[in-house]
C-alpha cells in the first residue's frame, strides 16, 4: 500500500479551506492521484481539532489527522509544528512520502524527513520570501529565507508555481531536482456556460495591500462602468471610505467572499475580469477566470505575464490608474476583440492548467521517488 502524507501550511485547518472556499478545490489533486492509483491512502496533517467532520465530503482514501485539543491556541499551534512528528508517529511511519502544501509550517515535514527517512516534496505556491523581500519586510525576508535553505536542502524534489519562482529558488539556493508544476483549474466546473453576460467587470480575490485595489477604484472615476468586488480582508474598511469619497457607490460594489464550487457561475455573468495585483505568485483566480472564458485584464508583473500574453489571451496594463484605465475603456468598447480573447484564454487553460495535466506532472515526481528508493 502506497501512501503520501501531506503536511498542511502552519496553523492552517480543513474548516479554514472550508470557511474560505477553498476546501473543494484544494481537494481535487489529492482525490485525483488516488483515482489514478498513484496511491492507496493519503493521509492530512492539518491544525484542525474538528476537521474529522469533513472527511464525509473527501474520497474514502483520505484521511485527516488532526491536531490534539491541548495545542488550540495560537502559540499551542507552533508548537504542535515541532511536536507533530512524534505525536503522530503511528500514522507518519506508514507514510512512503512526504509532501508540504506550503512552505511555511514545512519544518514540520523536514524533521520528520529526519526521523523517518522517507523521501520529502516541497511544494509552495509562491516563494514566502520572494513576496516579503517585495513588501519591504526585512526580518520577515530574512527569516523566510532561512526557512526555505532548510527546508530545499533536505527535500529530495520541489515543486514550484511559476518560472519567477524556478529561477528565484534555482540561483539563490543552489538546487537541481526541481520543476514547474503550476496551479491547476478544473475545467468541468470553471468553464464558459451559456449565461448572458449582463455585468461589467469583476474583482475576485484578497482585500490586501499587493492586490492595488486603490488603484483599481480610481480607475473607475470618470467611468460609467461597473465593478463587483468579491473577497474579503484587512483593507475592507478602507476600501469602503474610498468608494464613498470617490462618490461612486453606484458603480462599485463589495460582494464578500463566496465559496469556490458557486464562482464559476459568477464569473460567466461578467464581461471582463480585472487582476491589478502589485505582485504575484500563480494566481488562481486569475487561472479560473480564464478558464470561464472571460476576458483578463491584469497587471504586467511576475506571475500574471506568465498567464497572460498581451492581445493574445488577454490584456497587460502597469499598475498606476490610468494605465489600468485605458485598459479597462480598450476593452470594454471592442467586443470583437473580447471575442478573440475570450477564446484564446479558455484554450490557454486547456493546454496549459488543467487538472489533469498538473497531476500527470506530480505523478511523475512520485513514480521517480518510489522507483529510485
Amino acid at each position: 500500500m502506497k501512501i503520501l502524507g501531506l503536511f498542511f501550511t502552519e496553523g492552517v485547518s480543513v474548516e479554514l479551506w472550508y470557511n474560505k472556499g477553498m476546501f473543494f478545490r484544494e481537494k481535487l489533486i489529492y482525490e485525483k492521484l488516488l483515482e489514478k492509483g498513484a496511491f492507496d491512502k493519503i493521509y492530512w496533517f492539518s491544525y484542525g481539532v474538528n476537521d474529522k467532520k469533513y472527511e464525509k465530503y473527501l474520497h474514502k482514501g483520505i484521511e485527516i489527522i488532526t491536531m490534539p485539543k491541548i495545542f488550540n491556541l495560537r502559540v499551542g499551534k507552533l508548537i504542535y509544528s515541532f511536536l507533530m512528528p512524534f505525536i503522530q508517529y503511528r500514522y507518519l511511519k506508514k507514510c512512503d512520502v512526504f509532501k508540504t502544501n506550503q512552505m511555511w509550517g514545512s519544518w514540520t515535514a523536514v524533521i520528520t524527513k529526519i526521523l523517518y527517512k522517507k523521501p520529502l516534496i516541497v511544494r509552495t505556491g509562491y516563494t514566502i520570501s520572494l513576496f516579503s523581500l517585495k513588501d519591504n519586510k526585512k526580518i520577515s525576508c530574512f527569516v523566510n529565507k532561512f526557512i526555505e535553505r532548510i527546508s530545499y536542502k533536505f527535500a529530495d524534489f520541489s515543486i514550484v508555481a511559476s518560472n519567477e519562482d524556478y529561477n528565484y529558488i534555482a540561483k539563490n539556493y543552489n538546487i537541481k531536482n526541481i520543476i514547474v508544476n503550476p496551479n491547476y483549474i478544473d475545467t468541468d466546473l470553471f468553464k464558459p456556460m451559456n449565461i448572458k453576460k449582463e455585468k461589467d467587470i469583476i474583482f475576485v480575490g484578497r482585500l490586501s495591500k499587493q492586490k492595488n485595489i486603490f488603484n483599481l477604484i480610481k480607475a473607475f472615476e470618470g467611468l460609467n462602468y461597473t465593478l463587483d468586488i468579491y473577497g474579503d480582508g484587512e483593507l475592507k474598511e478602507e476600501i469602503e471610505k474610498l468608494i464613498k469619497d470617490l462618490n461612486i457607490e453606484d458603480r462599485i460594489k463589495l460582494k464578500g467572499t463566496v465559496p469556490n464550487s458557486e464562482l464559476p457561475k459568477i464569473l460567466n455573468q461578467y464581461k471582463v475580469y480585472v487582476l491589478p495585483s502589485f505582485y504575484e505568485g500563480m494566481p488562481k483566480t486569475l487561472l479560473e477566470a480564464m478558464a470561464c472564458g472571460l476576458v483578463c485584464l491584469g497587471t504586467n508583473v511576475a506571475g500574471v505575464r506568465e498567464v497572460i500574453k498581451h492581445e493574445e489571451n488577454g490584456w497587460l496594463v502597469d499598475i498606476d490608474t490610468e494605465d489600468i484605465k485605458r485598459g479597462i475603456i480598450t476593452l470594454m468598447e471592442d467586443k470583437n476583440l473580447r471575442k478573440k480573447l475570450s477564446e484564446n484564454a479558455r484554450k490557454t487553460i486547456e493546454e496549459k492548467f488543467s487538472l489533469e495535466k498538473v497531476v500527470s506532472r506530480e505523478i511523475e515526481v512520485y513514480n521517480c521517488l518510489l522507483n529510485n528508493q
